[in-house]
């Protein structure tokens, strides 16, 4: 598994710190939001909205918030004004980096994201400069003491997953975005616990950082996924697990 792959599990088992902090529950109620006025209130026909609600559900968010979320971003709520914006830019080493972020002030939130890029020794790129870098994709991870290989793969294969690569703890299966619910039920359904579950931009090819770079590089992302208005930050470095692990 690469290092991209590996922070990411990091940052899942950082998510109980950032519900006690109420920051999870604020990001996953906007992007519930966003989700239903871009594509409706209804989850069976809205993947990016079933996502977002699983997510929430399995952050402990009451049902009743969800539905408020919902009914904000259908307009039966009051229509909340936010949208969706997405910043491109370079971390140290050339390391390719793109931000998803919900936000009612286009303005300020771009100012405050390209002084986090400059603070930590990055800039901002251009729209599309490397967005090509990167692939939208379903992905699941599974813990590896919850099933056996050979299982987990028919399973999931047969449901519609792409691939499925073995890490150290965990299976990580990745599928086209609108395969990923189906996916999920079919591993749910043979009681394959889920350890996560999104759609995310995987990198087609990594940038290998080691030392001062590689701290830079991380302290960058973190500063990004601290900002109220970030949703995710992706980048495609590929780092020691030893160093993921200082910083993480």
């Amino acid at each position: 598994m690469s290092g991209h792959s590996k922070w990411h599990n990091i940052k899942i088992k950082k998510q109980k710190v950032d519900q006690v902090r109420g920051k999870l529950f604020s990001r996953v109620s906007r992007e519930i939001t966003v989700a239903a006025k871009e594509g409706g209130g209804n989850p069976d026909g809205n993947v990016r909205l079933r996502t977002a609600i699983d997510r929430a559900r399995e952050s402990g968010m009451p049902n009743d918030n969800i539905q408020r979320a919902i009914q904000h971003g259908t307009g039966e709520g009051g229509e909340i004004a936010i949208e969706v914006v997405t910043y491109e830019g370079y971390a140290q080493g050339g390391v390719a980096v793109l931000v998803e972020a919900l936000t009612d002030n286009r303005n300020r939130t771009a100012s405050e994201v390209r002084s986090i890029f400059t603070k930590h020794g990055g800039r901002f790129g251009e729209v599309g400069s490397v967005a090509w870098m990167f692939d939208k994709k379903g992905q699941i991870l599974v813990s590896r003491e919850a099933a056996a290989e050979d299982d987990l793969m028919l399973v999931a294969l047969e449901a519609g997953a792409e691939d499925i690569r073995t890490a150290e703890d965990t299976y990580e299966i990745t599928s086209a975005p609108e395969d990923l619910y189906r996916v999920r039920q079919a591993l749910e359904g043979r009681s394959m616990p889920i350890v996560s579950a999104e759609v995310t931009m995987v990198p087609r090819t990594t940038v290998r950082l080691e030392g001062k770079e590689a701290h830079q590089v991380l302290h960058l992302m973190e500063a990004l996924e601290e900002h109220d208005d970030v949703q995710q930050a992706y980048a495609n470095f590929d780092i020691p697990e030893e160093i993921l692990q200082q910083v993480g």
